[in-house]
């Protein structure tokens, strides 16, 4: 026999003997009125009185009922709204109906015995990045949140992008460390979801989808060499590519997409500004009609504000004593980098340029676009362009490049430009940057070990590509963002 049987046993069996309590109570209560009625009855002012006492009864009762009402409605002391002393408002969290820490339908209360199992520490919680497909039904989110519910994981963040058949659901979530992300999946998949891809957060993914799209578009609208990364930083891990209409030859590149955009699942096509194409690739998740609306008006966003680029500039002072002005450059710098190839060496061109001498200028025009990545350059006092510093998006990678004229060689340009390149190229989040030169240039050799970052060295038919990590206690020590140049 259980405990709750046995309870209402015991109360059927001792429920003649308050009745028959109650009845002797009322008796008792009517003999000492009637007794009490006939002694003051009797006196000169006995009716007055018993008027009078009528009166106070009848007010003492209101007064009571009045007193009762009052403070049966005041609001629960902190810590009664749940059996383990979470405030309601501070521990449920309730998304379409359902309790995510308890299960159950939101605003209901806990059942009578129930206890509820602490909220795991932040020391034994971890952060998931979560899309997965739902039936475009009533409930079905509910019984999606009610299986995460289940399994203590706490939905931070949920976005939403419509599909003409059914909804994808993306979601930040805090869950158990020991949850692995296998079981994870296991249960949504279980409570209706489908095509299902998880991958493991960090405190960045915290921001709001609009306050990062608001940033992001603040980004785009002071530089446009931050298209690309822009793009990249909104949709995930993927690859861009910048096909231009025409090739560094002069020839077609074939690098076309009409003004609105050409989504095709993984992929999707954008009409670059400058021209050409912008192509997006991300294998591993396909995109939503959402993401490719949010791509296009970034991507309308820079064609509207048409090319530009900061002014910043800084001035330092060589070993030597001379001073140089390191600034950002572009196509208005056209003229005076060609006087500079003017002046370097066939040696110096072909280091750099890894191809026929009497091409360097073709790349020019390529290298100063903002659309491919960001240039750095180096002044006299005179005004006269000495080195040139590149830093290039090669699809998810990123490539650095110098040049310095020969007579200003060997004075400490080349790994200042380098420094403050690799520095911006960690402000927008690149984990490795990469050199392609030869064994016998050693000048560049010796920038990339000046910036004491992890290095790799790889050797492909006869050209060196040096690797850089950019591992974040290293780069602290180079220039920053706002001297790089901005």
């Amino acid at each position: 026999m259980t405990d709750a049987t046995s309870t209402k046993t015991a109360r059927r069996s001792h429920h003649w003997r308050r009745d028959v309590t109650e009845l002797a109570a009322l008796f008792t209560a009517v003999a000492v009125a009637d007794a009490l009625a006939n002694l003051i009855g009797h006196q000169p002012d006995g009716p007055f009185l018993l008027v009078a006492s009528a009166v106070v009864l009848a007010v003492t009762a209101g007064f009571h009922t009045w007193w009762a009402r009052r403070h049966s409605h005041a609001p629960p002391p902190a810590g009664a709204g749940r059996p383990d002393g979470g405030g309601t408002e501070a521990s449920l969290h309730t998304i379409g109906g359902i309790d995510t820490d308890t299960g159950a339908e939101g605003g209901a209360p806990v059942g009578e015995g129930t206890v509820s199992a602490p909220a795991p520490s932040a020391e034994d919680t971890v952060l998931w990045r979560m899309r997965t497909t739902v039936r475009d039904a009533p409930g079905s989110l509910a019984a999606l949140c009610g299986a995460l519910a289940r399994h203590r994981v706490d939905i931070l963040t949920l976005q939403t992008h419509p599909l003409s058949r059914g909804t994808v659901d993306e979601f930040l979530l805090r869950a158990p460390a020991p949850l692995p992300a296998r079981q994870l999946s296991r249960a949504v998949s279980a409570a209706g979801g489908s095509s299902t891809w998880i991958e493991r957060a960090d405190a960045h993914d915290l921001v709001d989808a609009p306050t990062r799209v608001l940033c992001l578009a603040t980004r785009t609208a002071l530089d446009a060499a931050e298209l690309p990364l822009a793009l990249r930083q909104l949709l995930g891990r993927c690859t861009i590519h910048s096909l231009p209409a025409v090739s560094v030859a002069g020839r077609a590149a074939g690098g076309t997409a009409p003004v609105e955009g050409v989504l095709e699942e993984t992929v999707m096509r954008l009409h670059d500004p400058s021209g050409g194409v912008l192509t997006i690739e991300r294998p591993h998740l396909p995109f939503t009609p959402t993401e490719f609306a949010r791509a296009r008006a970034l991507v309308e966003l820079d064609a509207r504000l048409g090319p530009r680029v900061p002014r910043g500039k800084d001035v330092l002072t060589l070993p030597e004593g001379n001073e140089i002005t390191v600034r950002r450059a572009d196509h208005d710098d056209l003229p005076a980098a060609r006087a500079m190839h003017g002046r370097c060496s066939e040696q110096t061109l072909r280091l750099r340029y890894h191809g026929p001498v009497r091409d360097a200028d073709r790349y020019l025009d390529h290298l100063l676009s903002p659309r491919f990545g960001r240039t750095l350059a180096a002044q006299t006092a005179s005004g006269r362009l000495v080195a040139l510093g590149h830093l290039l998006w090669d699809g998810d990678e990123t490539e650095v490049a110098l040049l310095v004229e020969d007579d200003w060689q060997r004075r400490g340009i080349g790994s200042e430009l380098l420094g403050r390149l690799v520095a911006l190229a960690a402000e927008t989040g690149c984990e490795s940057v990469y050199a392609v030169t030869q064994a016998s240039n050693t000048g560049m050799v010796a920038a990339m070990r000046a910036l004491s970052l992890p290095l790799d060295y790889q050797i492909e038919e006869g050209t060196l590509v040096v690797t850089a990590r950019l591992d974040a206690a290293a780069v602290r020590s180079l220039p920053p963002y706002e001297q790089a140049g901005r």
